[in-house]
């Protein structure tokens, strides 16, 4: 199975909140790999799971390292780090 990670800031105002998270499950679930988010804490959250991107806790300044593995795992991990770039379309 393939791997993929890479590491992303959290740059919008609010961090990750429920529109974000609802973004990052929205986007994950577009993917067959098992997708996963790391905060600065080393608490894991399922980017497939609302409940668990809320309990994420990522502020602004915060980085979050995003790991896929399947199939479509460097895929999936570029779309969720766009979603950060682009500030998840909040600024």
């Amino acid at each position: 199975m393939k791997e993929y990670s890479e590491t992303a800031a959290v740059t919008n105002e609010l961090g990750i909140h429920v529109r974000p998270a609802t973004l990052i499950v929205k986007e994950s679930t577009g993917f067959q790999s098992k997708i996963t988010l790391c905060n600065e804490n080393g608490y894991e959250a399922d980017a497939k799971s609302i409940i668990a991107m809320m309990q994420l806790e990522a502020e602004k300044g915060t980085s979050v390292h995003v790991s896929a593995c399947g199939e479509d795992a460097e895929e999936a991990v570029r779309a969720i780090i766009k979603l950060f770039v682009d500030k998840f379309d909040e600024d």
